[in-house]
């Protein structure tokens, strides 16, 4: 076919051209796929993209136009200097960066659109262009202001955490609907109003990018970002119907398209809906029978610190030296220590040593899609070693070895376990799973979702190689190569659990003062107790403690004491919560008393002992008039003969009121850190002392 023939059948030369610039840019995403052929794919894409603006200028009649060539000159040189000043850490908000410079782009072409319109007096735009120019305009304004939030987010410019405000929804849903009102406005009313609605339509679509963008939480940035990279593109294919330009609409559907794909994708691998990510709720889909998958259970022992400096060689190092089978489990903590060149560094040497190596990548590790994949790309990692979490979950119990490298929420088994919570029901890599687990994070605090994770305390068959990713990888290959002796791995390990803890803040581990005579009062006081009424709470669940309790109830009932566990209504995240899971560690039901029955024994109580509870047992609810606990029922703890507290910190509960229990009371223990522990602490003190 010759281009008379093309002609004919309604096709001109620069349609062609728009034509094949179009499927250049589909095949270079195609090739994107792959990181054998991805580079090449990327630089077709960009060719394509640079076509497409040629041929739409000469389509246009403006190639001549200077203003123009030095306005693509200018980008481009921000562009290169973007690509040689960004680093792959700050990848994700240079991505949330473009995302937002497309929407803009798109809402700028479609305000543009109208105010030509307008100058026409409508002689050049009909009701279509219009109504298609004001839903770029709002899809665009709220990818910009969206985009922007989210990459200041990323950059730490502002709070990573949901941030909600008062009446949320209805500003939300208030914003929204004023946005379809005005825009829908726009089009009944005469020119001469036209751009002021036009313009008012714009900054309710900035609003809502902001409102809706600020309470996504950092843990689902990802989804986030993913999201806004498809209205960038829908907000390109809607502008381009405004300004009659194929090139424009089909490129823009292709990146809306495949942006909406990826969003499904990872909201399916967090199991959560993308109503739950945008409105920064604090629960998550439950699987289909709503019961939690029990995919490990916590151990009664805390995990082992590492070993003493006499230690010849510590287990861990053994391990990695005589694995046959090693998985690596990379996450942001790997990103921001920048310690992909020391995983790749790892790896050789495991396979030097024989040990078959792969790399366990969870579809939402990081802070954009794919980003440990570009991580390790950078560094060389072939990519047949990268696996998805679907292939690769089978094989961590055949594994001699996993190493996890600053990744938390992703490995996290109260993925399974822990109701209410935000990772709950979310599938994860099932690290726990492997023979031994050598962990370098940086430090043992709960991950983005603000879950602790059992792996830290829990398990016989995990180290923890604390602190900088970067420094811990590159000392557990020295000790693997055999660089470093004994005294020298035990010393870099960093702290082991329970050892961080103020002395002087009565948490788990201090333990009484070098020279001080007998036990600590509170132990001697559990040690004597006839009478001992335990309460636990949301806390217990969050740190999978109720084995822990079982125990401390168990060795209390051996020295004589009567024991009992007091039950709030409200405590935990559902409707008897408390008693699933005691009775999931064979706690005996008629141990469980309800309020209204334990109340009246607490003064008789010579211990009682708060587990991760708070609001429930907080006395300013008989006292502090207009805040949102006061007048509720609580267990009344506080008249206990001594009040043994083993909670996280001395922080308000949910409803944002302290807690007079954590502040002048003489009859009152704090300890506090992680349930698991400081019950396990106070488990071993007893029994020592």
């Amino acid at each position: 076919m010759d281009w008379k023939e093309a002609i004919i059948l309604g096709l001109s030369p620069v349609d062609i051209l728009g034509l094949l610039c179009v499927l250049g840019s589909v095949w270079g995403i195609k090739m994107m796929s792959s990181p054998e052929t991805a580079v090449r794919g990327n630089l077709l894409g960009a060719a394509s993209m640079t076509g497409a603006i040629i041929v739409t200028l000469v389509s246009e009649g403006i190639l001549g136009y200077g203003v123009l060539w030095v306005s693509m000159a200018v980008g481009a040189f921000l562009g290169y200097w973007a690509a040689l000043k960004v680093t792959m850490l700050q990848m994700p908000q240079m991505v949330a960066l473009l995302n937002g410079f497309g929407g803009g782009s798109s809402a700028l072409v479609s305000l543009l659109a109208l105010a030509v319109g307008v100058s026409m007096a409508g002689a050049g735009m009909g009701l279509f262009e219009q109504a298609t120019a004001m839903l770029g305009l709002i899809v665009g304004g709220v990818t910009f202001s969206g985009s922007m939030v989210a990459a200041a987010k990323l950059h730490g410019l502002i709070s990573g955490r949901p941030i909600v405000l008062e009446g949320h929804q209805a500003l939300n849903t208030g914003n929204l609907v004023a946005c379809g009102v005005v825009g829908a406005l726009a089009l009944v009313v005469g020119e001469g109003l036209l751009m002021a609605l036009a313009m008012l339509t714009l900054v309710l679509a900035l609003l809502y990018g902001v409102l809706f963008t600020i309470r996504v939480g950092g843990a689902d940035m990802p989804i986030a970002v993913s999201l806004l990279n498809s209205f960038s593109g829908v907000a390109a294919s809607i502008s381009g119907f405004a300004v009659n330009n194929p090139l424009l609409i089909c490129i823009g559907a292709v990146v809306g398209a495949s942006g909406l794909i990826l969003t499904q994708i990872m909201c399916r691998a967090m199991n959560r809906s993308l109503g739950q990510v945008l409105s920064g709720a604090t629960t998550v889909i439950k699987h289909g029978n709503g019961v939690a998958r029990p995919e490990m259970r916590v151990e009664a022992e805390a995990a082992r610190p590492m070993p003493a400096p006499s230690a010849a060689v510590p287990e861990h190092v053994q391990v990695a030296r005589n694995a046959r089978k090693v998985i690596i489990v990379p996450g942001y903590g790997m990103a921001l220590a920048q310690a992909q060149a020391d995983v790749k560094a790892l790896i050789d040497l495991l396979e030097e040593r024989g040990a078959e190596v792969k790399v366990g990548v969870h579809p939402v590790a990081g802070r954009m899609p794919g980003h440990m994949n570009v991580l390790l790309a950078e560094v060389d990692v072939p990519y047949d070693k990268l696996c998805e979490m679907d292939d690769i979950n089978p094989e961590f119990a055949s594994a001699d070895l996993a190493v996890v490298v600053g990744a938390n929420d992703v490995v996290n088994p109260a993925a399974n376990t822990a109701e209410g919570t935000p990772i709950y029901g979310m599938p994860i890599l099932r690290v726990a799973e492997a023979k031994h687990v050598i962990i370098c994070n940086y430090d043992t605090k709960p991950g983005y979702a603000g879950v602790d994770n059992p792996l830290y305390f829990g398990r016989e068959n995990v180290t923890l190689l604390l602190g900088d990713a970067a420094i811990t990888v590159k000392q557990l290959i020295r000790a693997i190569s055999g660089e470093l002796d004994a005294c020298e791995v035990a010393a870099d390990a960093g702290p082991a659990p329970g050892e961080t803890a103020d002395p002087d803040s009565g948490a788990a581990g201090a333990g009484p003062a070098e020279g001080q005579a007998g036990p600590p009062d509170h132990i001697e006081r559990l040690r004597n107790a006839r009478k001992v009424i335990v309460v636990p709470g949301y806390g217990m669940a969050l740190a999978q403690a109720q084995a822990d309790v079982k125990k401390l109830m168990d060795l209390l009932e051996e020295g004589g004491a009567e024991v009992k566990v007091a039950v709030h209504p409200v405590a935990g995240r559902m409707p008897g919560h408390m008693n699933v899971l005691l009775a999931e560690v064979d706690v005996a039901y008629d141990k469980l008393c309800e309020m209204d029955d334990i109340n009246a024994e607490f003064p008789e109580a010579d211990v009682a002992i708060i587990v991760g509870a708070n609001d429930v047992v907080n006395p300013a609810a008989n006292t502090a008039e207009g805040t949102p606990i006061y007048g509720m029922p609580i267990l009344r703890a506080e008249e206990a003969k001594h009040v043994i507290i083993c909670n996280y910190d001395t922080k308000p509960g949910y409803a944002g009121v302290d807690n007079p229990l954590y502040f002048g009371r003489e009859n009152v223990t704090l300890l506090l850190g992680d349930a698991a522990v400081t019950i396990k602490k106070l488990i071993s003190d007893l029994q020592s002392c």
